[in-house]
Parts: structure tokens; C-alpha cells; sequence
């Protein structure tokens, strides 16, 4: 019954969905990190010859190929609510699943480092869960899954605009339904941007992790 700028609520909804998932999976991924150091695994790892840098990025891939997976299983979901008629205005070509395949790489690669950052510095699971649910639930809420970001009231925006995840949505709905509020290019940037920074102090962490 809801619809924005002609297109029904559910594909609207759609490239939320899809960023959901890496958030749920990209930044719990870290959680692996906290159980390896409660069970001396990580001690085992980081005599091995390979670097702690090496390690982190073994981790980030390892991590980015979880969350992808689960990523292509929904967009192969959504292809068949397309064809099934479910789902109306979404366009699946080469071109666009390629473009948000980009994204959803991009936007995997830095969430995933934050989980790793996070697990990082705790000692228990339970206290990453805390952490990393406190952070994921404003970054969905704000990103504009849900709901058209000029819907929230106005001294929300600063939180909007700093939000990684805003543009991570924004790229995927507008390459998949025509809907963006910012330019792909830039959208793309400020990602790119965000997974490289995350990157950086993620290697620091882990160069600065205790055991």
C-alpha cells in the first residue's frame, strides 16, 4: 500500500535488505577473533611466519567471502521475484548487478574490518555482541533502508551523512532502481574511502592487539 516516487514499498526496500545482511554478518564476523584469542588459537597463528598485517587482510577476505555469498544468494532471490512478478522496478542487467556487486564488495571489505577492529580489543563475546549491536542498529536505522532519509527530521542529518552505510544504500538503489539521492560516483568514493580508512586502523589494532 506504501510507495515512493512510484515504486512499491517492497522493491524500495530491496538494496536495504542487502546491506542488512553485511551489516548483521560483516561486522559479527569479528566475533571470530574474540573466541581465537579465548582459545589460544591466535597465539598458534601469529607464530607463524606471516605478518599481523597478513593476517588481518586473511581475515578481511575470509570474512568478505562469507558475507558476499549470502549477498549473491539475495540477489538471486530477488531476481526470481522479478521474474515471478513479486518484486516490479528493479533492473537486473550485466551492467547493474556488476555496479552492486562493486558496492556491496566495498561496503563488505570495510564492515568486515570493523568487526575485526572491535574484536580486536575485547576479551568476550558477549561484550562484542554489545558493542557491535550498538553500533549496527543506528547505522541501519539511519542509513535509509527502511525509509526515504529526507523523511527524518533534521538534526538527524549529521548522523545520516557521516554514515557509511547511507551511501552503501543509495549506490545499490540507485543502480538497481533508479532511486539515489547522491551521484553513483560519488557514492562509490565515499565508500572506497571509508573500507580504506577502516583497513588502516584495523592493521594498527592488530599490530597493537594483546593477547
Amino acid at each position: 500500500m506504501i510507495s515512493f516516487e512510484g515504486v512499491n514499498y517492497l522493491t524500495f526496500l530491496y538494496p536495504g535488505i542487502l546491506v542488512q545482511s553485511l551489516l548483521f554478518s560483516g561486522v559479527f564476523f569479528g566475533v571470530y577473533i574474540v573466541w581465537d584469542k579465548k582459545i589460544d588459537f591466535l597465539k598458534e597463528v601469529l607464530v607463524s611466519p606471516m605478518s599481523r598485517t597478513g593476517i588481518f587482510v586473511g581475515k578481511i577476505l575470509g570474512g568478505s567471502t562469507d558475507t558476499l555469498l549470502q549477498s549473491v544468494i539475495l540477489l538471486v532471490i530477488g531476481y526470481v521475484f522479478i521474474v515471478t512478478g513479486i518484486m516490479a522496478g528493479i533492473t537486473f542487467s550485466p551492467v547493474s548487478v556488476a555496479i552492486s556487486c562493486a558496492f556491496l564488495f566495498m561496503t563488505t571489505v570495510g564492515l568486515v574490518s570493523i568487526g575485526l577492529i572491535i574484536g580486536s580489543q575485547m576479551e568476550s563475546p558477549e561484550g562484542f555482541q554489545l558493542v557491535g549491536s550498538f553500533l549496527i542498529f543506528p547505522m541501519f536505522f539511519l542509513s535509509g533502508a527502511l525509509f526515504p532519509i529526507e523523511n527524518l527530521p533534521s538534526w538527524l542529518a549529521p548522523f545520516v551523512i557521516l554514515n557509511p552505510a547511507t551511501y552503501s544504500v543509495d549506490g545499490l538503489r540507485g543502480t538497481l532502481i533508479g532511486m539515489h539521492r547522491f551521484n553513483l560516483a560519488f557514492d562509490f568514493l565515499v565508500i572506497s574511502v571509508f573500507s580504506l580508512v577502516m583497513i588502516l586502523i584495523g592493521t594498527y589494532a592488530f599490530k597493537k592487539m594483546k593477547l
